[in-house]
């Protein structure tokens, strides 16, 4: 990645090789998931002091995953955006079956 990624095509076909460990990919689900729920409660309880629970829920699974199984560098560091909503892509790929937890 010592070039600039230039399209969101290319970046989440270079985001999908940074998240080859099944590993990797099951808690990415978990920690976006629990966003959903997050998110979903605050709306219907209208608690939103739990939203400071996102970016512990949305980061946090996966920055550990990269840091014990794929041994890696986040590319949220690198490409915040394009990262991000890879990680929901990835998420309801996954959910749809068009993407495998083990790849």
């Amino acid at each position: 990645m010592s070039e600039r990624i230039k399209t969101f095509s290319e970046f989440y076909q270079f985001y999908l090789t940074e998240h080859s460990n099944r590993w990797t990919r099951i808690f990415h689900f978990i920690g976006t998931l629990l966003v959903f729920v997050v998110i979903i409660y605050v709306i219907n309880s209208g608690k939103e002091r739990f939203l400071w629970y996102l970016p512990i829920f949305g980061y946090g699974f996966a920055w550990f995953s990269h840091a014990v199984f794929e041994k890696n560098k986040p590319a949220t560091f690198k490409y915040p955006i394009w990262s991000l909503i890879s990680d929901f892509k990835l998420f309801f790929e996954l959910l749809m079956g068009k993407q495998k937890f083990s790849p």
